[in-house]
């Protein structure tokens, strides 16, 4: 279980720091950054990140290479 933790924590840190650096991005071009809406938009596609991450992380499979060895 902990390499599970470990895989999606990963991944969820990668599109939370994407996400933000889109919404960053996207708000000076249009006006402003608002920063309320940037860490809305970052803490829901972290969420998300983890809920998809329960289907399977390839990165943990018995197949593939673990962070584990």
């Amino acid at each position: 279980m902990t390499t599970w933790i470990k895989a999606a924590t990963i991944r969820a840190i990668r599109t939370a720091a994407q996400t933000a650096i889109g919404a960053i991005g996207a708000a000076t071009v249009f006006n402003g950054v608002d920063w309320r809406v940037v860490g809305g938009t970052v803490l829901l596609a972290t969420i998300m990140s983890y809920l998809t991450s329960l289907a399977g992380l390839p990165e943990t499979s018995k197949e593939g290479t673990t962070y584990e060895s």
